[in-house]
């Protein structure tokens, strides 16, 4: 059994029958009593966010993850189809077990985490960057660099990204899938 010494960043814990991810942690100490343990928690399964607190040395119980990559091959009605790249498996996720769907194009890694336990996926994310091409944004104007003055375009996932002026229709751009912000244009 693990104890609240070894919490840390990013590590999926059951309490209450959910699944909650540690977004940060502390510990507070004073004089008189004895040290506390204070995290705050991001559902897993139920997307609430959450904040506990232990008492120092206090049982906790982790959950192992295991991230596989999958390729994304299609979205219907019932979800994304993804299909695990070692034993074709094929599995539905819906909207909300995927950070940043907007950036998911057909044929695309997808990192999914699944429950060992009960080996069912608990989510997936995108990797960190992704390329992209403008399918339509507004012509840039030449010679406003002195501010970073950026215009919405479109990608080919539909999606909109503002980008600096100087980017054009047809131009491969990266992405940033964390926050959905321009990095460059691809070369």
């Amino acid at each position: 059994m693990a104890n609240t010494s070894d919490i840390s960043r990013g590590m999926i814990l059951k309490f209450d029958d959910n699944l909650y991810s540690v977004v940060e942690f502390g510990e507070n100490k004073t004089a008189r009593a004895a040290a506390k343990v204070w995290a705050k928690l991001k559902g897993v399964d139920n997307k609430r966010s959450i904040e506990k607190t232990w008492n120092s040395g206090e049982t906790i119980y982790p959950v192992r993850v295991e991230k596989k990559e999958f390729q994304f091959l299609y979205k219907d009605e019932s979800g994304f189809n993804l299909m695990n790249n070692e034993t074709f498996e094929q599995i539905t996720l819906g909207d909300e077990m995927i950070d940043a769907p907007q950036f998911l194009k057909e044929g695309n890694p997808v990192f999914v985490f699944v429950n060992t336990e009960t080996e069912l996926p608990i989510g997936a994310e995108l990797p960190e960057k992704v390329e992209m091409l403008v399918t339509y944004c507004e012509p840039g104007l030449k010679g406003d660099t002195a501010t970073r003055a950026l215009k919405p375009a479109t990608i080919e996932t539909g999606a909109t990204v503002n980008v600096p002026l100087f980017v054009n229709d047809g131009e491969l751009i990266r992405i940033n899938t964390k926050n959905g912000e321009y990095i460059e244009r691809v070369k």
